[in-house]
């Protein structure tokens, strides 16, 4: 089926409105298929699409659902951010406060309009965190090409999951993360193995130097994604977790190597449940408002 008014937005531009996510943002259509969903990310020409939901669930949440061209996600961080910017620009207001519903948990989300574009924040809620069993690290290090001078020399990989699991890999600086050119065959095997999303590599952040970071998930069909917003959130919930501060703020690089420069924010704090973790971006709307 064709789709009519679908917009792009590219999510998590870099603070001067370049580069960024290109993200399909459309209303859904209860008539469509999973099939049809699927084919909308590649007819847009993006990796991702994110469909409006009618109405709002029981608890207050707006449906929004998330599509790549092989499968749907249970959530999209740089998606939300798209999502919400459209939101915003369909009304006449500065700010819109409101809540999202996906992958079966509701929570709040803020689009404020700034010079650049429109600044989007979203609550990840909990992050559950594990160290890799060695078998597991073993095989995702191997099928991203890892040299023996690239590992971080003080921290280490961890399995982090806001929902879906995915592997954070530390290396030791930008250079190497430049290098990291993996088996696309065997990480696909690996994360399909050990129940994984993807992998994202990255370099810490010192300092005010910002962070940067690679995500690799080609067993949702994306191989390398210009901008992930969840998993930088899951990168703040890492260090927090490490450093045993109470509460931390990072922005994370990415998507240089894809020629598209991204950048996403991200805070994480301890509370009684765990660390729980908010991730925003700043998002340009094509022909928006």
């Amino acid at each position: 089926m064709s789709w009519p008014d679908v917009t792009v937005v590219d999510a998590c531009v870099r603070r001067d409105g370049r580069g960024g996510s290109p993200t399909a943002v459309t209303d859904d259509d209860p008539t469509a298929t999973d099939a049809d969903r699927r084919a909308v990310a590649a007819a847009a020409g993006t990796s991702h699409a994110a469909f409006l939901g009618p109405g709002r669930t029981p608890d207050g949440g707006r449906p929004v659902r998330f599509f790549t061209a092989t499968a749907e996600l249970s959530g999209c961080g740089h998606g939300t951010v798209a999502a919400q910017a459209v939101r915003l620009t369909r009304t006449a207001r500065g700010e819109l406060n409101d809540r999202q519903h996906t992958g079966g948990r509701t929570f709040d989300t803020v689009a404020i309009r700034r010079p650049a574009g429109i600044e989007v924040w979203f609550d990840q809620g909990l992050v559950a965190l594990r160290h890799p069993a060695p078998d597991e690290r073993a095989a995702i290090v191997a099928a991203l090409g890892l040299t023996a001078d690239d590992p971080h020399p003080t921290d280490a990989p961890r399995i982090a999951a806001p929902g879906a699991p995915r592997m954070l890999v530390p290396v030791h600086d930008r250079s190497a993360l430049l290098r990291v050119c993996p088996h696309l065959g065997r990480l696909t095997a690996a994360c399909q193995r050990y129940g994984l999303l993807g992998c994202f590599v990255y370099v810490p952040p010192v300092g005010d130097r910002p962070g940067a970071a690679r995500m690799f998930a080609p067993a949702i069909g994306v191989d390398e994604d210009v901008a992930n917003a969840n998993s930088t959130g899951c990168l703040a919930a890492h260090l927090l977790d490490t450093t045993g501060a109470q509460t931390v703020a990072i922005e994370v690089e990415q998507g240089d190597t894809l020629g598209r420069p991204a950048s996403v924010l991200a805070s994480a704090r301890r509370g009684q449940a765990g660390i729980t973790t908010r991730v925003g971006g700043l998002a340009v709307v094509r022909g928006g408002h």
